[in-house]
């Protein structure tokens, strides 16, 4: 089987106080898992049982339904968990720090920006940052599993889950907070690398 849990690149507690424990095992430890399975389930004697994620999200995106809504649920999980770190937060640095400078005027302006557009999605979803087929950095809004991975030719950068079982049991529905928090725990490194 292609498709397998993906580990946590941390402790369950490392994100602690921003993100807790008890979140983290509710939210990888059930939702995520949960995901995986069903997705191993959908796929076993299909010809996508041997597709990594990535090519079962963009295979299954055109009819939508529960292949791509589990295949997108676990691509866009594992990416957002690779997205936070114990000693994430701060500010950007070098070639991607010039690219926020030069996209959205300083690094603060990014920021807001992302911030806004992940307290303003409607109901449950992802903010994403992503770098667009020209290669210009945008921020989109993305409902219930969507991803930047199913538009031609852009390359996702950052996302923030906004999915109320990524931060209700810390913040109930205070969202900001939990924007707040993130911030203190996002992976430039990471975000860099990718760009």
């Amino acid at each position: 089987m292609s498709v397998e849990v993906s580990p946590l690149p941390y402790a369950m507690d490392a994100l602690e106080p921003h993100i807790s424990g008890h979140t983290l095992n509710y939210h990888y430890g059930k939702h995520y898992h949960t995901y995986v399975a069903n997705l191993q389930k959908l796929i076993t004697g299909t010809d996508m049982q041997d597709m990594n994620v990535e090519a079962i999200v963009r295979a299954s995106a055109a009819s939508g339904g529960a292949v791509f809504n589990n295949a997108a649920q676990v691509y866009n999980h594992a990416f957002y968990w690779d997205c936070l770190s114990p000693n994430g937060g701060g500010e950007p640095k070098g070639a991607l720090a010039k690219e926020f400078a030069a996209t959205f005027g300083s690094f603060d302006e990014f920021k807001n920006e992302f911030t806004q557009k992940s307290i303003s999605l409607f109901g449950s979803g992802w903010a994403w940052l992503a770098k667009d087929k020209e290669g210009k950095l945008t921020i989109v809004q993305e409902s219930n599993a969507g991803t930047p991975l199913t538009r031609d030719g852009w390359q996702p950068l950052l996302v923030c889950d906004v999915w109320e079982h990524a931060y209700y049991l810390d913040y109930q529905n205070a969202r900001p907070k939990y924007l707040d928090a993130f911030w203190r725990l996002v992976n430039w490194e990471r975000v860099a690398s990718l760009l």
